[in-house]
């Protein structure tokens, strides 16, 4: 029988929601309190698969990724999805939120992302919290899943995204 291993450590990102900049700003110097310097920001990209939070969040929504620059155990995106719904609740007014901050982690393999909800691929880890795989890399690339989100799925986020997995690759975190 083979010892237990420790899992390696993955690269901390954060895909946020949002469609005023001043918001993201405040969020940013607020995540970099959390989980450390950010390494890499993407363009903001706009998010338009869904209107599903234009009556909470309002019209002209975009989504822009964020990694850090120090790397987690797979374990502590429990700790980092809870921390995000509480950062997302001090920037809500009314009971409506002006950012959706989604974390996420990435190893050589996979992009998965923490949820709240449950679902038939999702694999609960503590907390409330299970883990979506969402992304696997194959042949230099990313590849979805059937489940993926659609806007994870269609490939707009590539070049963000595999931005970021160079940044983990050569230690540059």
């Amino acid at each position: 029988m083979a010892a237990p291993q420790n899992p390696y450590p993955v690269k901390l990102f954060v895909a946020a929601l949002f469609s005023q900049e001043a918001v993201m700003h405040e969020a940013i110097d607020r995540m970099e309190e959390q989980w450390g310097p950010i390494d890499y920001a993407s363009d903001a990209i706009p998010f338009d698969v869904t209107d599903y939070y234009v009556s909470e969040m309002g019209e002209g929504l975009v989504r822009q990724l964020f990694s850090f620059a120090r790397t987690i155990s797979p374990a502590e995106i429990v700790a980092v999805k809870l921390r995000s719904n509480e950062l997302e609740d001090c920037f809500a007014e009314g009971g409506r939120r002006k950012i959706n901050l989604d974390p996420g982690y990435m190893d050589h393999n996979k992009v998965v992302l923490p949820s709240m909800k449950q679902g038939s691929q999702k694999i609960y880890i503590d907390k409330g919290v299970w883990a979506d795989p969402t992304l696997r890399y194959e042949k230099g690339t990313l590849l979805a899943f059937d489940w993926t989100f659609p806007d994870f799925k269609d490939g707009r986020y590539l070049r963000p995204l595999l931005r970021i997995r160079e940044l983990y690759k050569t230690g540059q975190q």
